[in-house]
């Protein structure tokens, strides 16, 4: 056995997908308005037609279950939308048939927090009322909200005068960053305390690990230096993953090697989700006792042929050097994906994975 943890993963290679709403809209008829996320008999409807539908398409590659499912969902666990913390503090969001929920930037001029107004936001106490419904219905519940990450909600709350703020006023930038901080700590201990987990609804491929990881969305890490990162935000990553393991960040740029350096500097970074156009091989230099999820791009996968797949992951899986700590997704593909694209992904994994398992032996 070659890695860090045989027991991260459940198998080599983990591999899902997600679909972006529109194809969801196209595919069975759902429409994500506000009932979608917040009426616990839509919740449980909703996704037990998403695990039908996918069960039918891509029954054959391991996706969804026959007749459905119903577990209480306290949320979108087949959905990329990350919304709620920023709904929480104050920002407009919109939600419509087929698209997820679009945060209006609030542009607000202080740079204040307080953990006690978020918890008497609307937005919260509709999660509260959601899963109390959803409990008392079916006993228990399952599931989690994309809570995001602490620099996207305060883009979302200040817009881009942040980046001015990081110059102008950088103390009360770093208190600003606490308390948001605070509210995801006390949101995702709520969420955890009931389900279980924090994070598939930021990751679907986390649920083939063995256990839930705790992941930090940093996809607007991209708009800033490394140098910004350290001074600003690196110390909440340390901080979480002291106190929530298995950690891991979530980086949907192009460019998650610019922080391999600084991301080597966490203690436990268990897990890096990794955009695509990312360079691998530096990671997995600066990292080698991480685990890799390869995320594939959405929207150039539709172009590529079947064979231009192949050859992406299989070198992508190369580069990562390890089987056991690399698993491949595909996030927001929409309705112009033919299936066999995505059918093309599963079977690349597959192949790749009885041949780690002939070189490196099984679990």
């Amino acid at each position: 056995m070659i890695g860090q943890s045989p027991t991260l993963a459940k198998d080599m290679l983990p591999v899902d997908v997600v679909f972006h709403p529109s194809w969801w809209n196209r595919a069975a008829g759902i429409s994500f308005d506000e009932d979608f996320f917040y009426h616990p008999a839509k919740r449980v409807e909703s996704e037990s037609l998403m695990e039908k539908v996918l069960y039918e398409r891509f029954g054959d590659c391991g996706l969804g279950s026959r007749g459905g499912s119903d577990r209480p969902e306290i949320g979108a666990v087949h959905l990329a939308a990350g919304y709620i913390i920023s709904e929480m503090l104050g920002c407009e969001v919109g939600y419509s048939e087929k698209a997820p929920p679009q945060v209006r930037c609030a542009h607000r001029e202080g740079l204040a927090v307080d953990l006690e107004e978020a918890r008497a936001s609307k937005a919260w106490k509709r999660i509260d009322a959601l899963a109390e419904a959803l409990k008392t219905r079916h006993g228990h519940l399952s599931g989690d909200i994309n809570w995001g990450g602490i620099l996207n909600a305060s883009l979302d709350l200040r817009g881009e005068e942040l980046f001015f703020d990081m110059a102008d006023r950088p103390d009360e930038v770093k208190s600003f960053f606490s308390g948001i901080a605070s509210v995801i700590e006390a949101f995702t201990r709520r969420i955890e305390d009931a389900t279980g987990s924090s994070s598939i609804s930021v990751n679907r491929n986390l649920v083939n690990l063995e256990a839930p990881v705790f992941l930090h969305s940093e996809c607007s890490h991209t708009m800033i230096s490394v140098a910004d990162y350290e001074e600003y935000l690196l110390k909440y990553d340390i901080a979480f993953s002291e106190t929530h393991r298995p950690f891991g960040i979530h980086f949907c740029g192009k460019d998650p090697h610019r922080f391999a350096d600084s991301y080597a500097k966490i203690p436990a970074l268990d897990f890096l989700d990794l955009g695509w156009g990312g360079d691998v091989a530096a990671l997995r230099k600066a990292l080698p006792k991480t685990f890799f999820n390869i995320r594939l791009d959405p929207v150039q996968i539709g172009g590529w042929s079947v064979e231009e797949i192949e050859a992406t992951i299989t070198r992508l899986v190369g580069e990562s050097a390890d089987p056991w700590l690399t698993g491949v997704c595909c996030i927001n593909m929409d309705e112009k994906v033919p299936d066999e694209k995505v059918r093309a992904i599963f079977k690349t994994v597959a192949e790749l994975r009885d041949r780690a398992r002939l070189e490196f032996g099984a679990a």
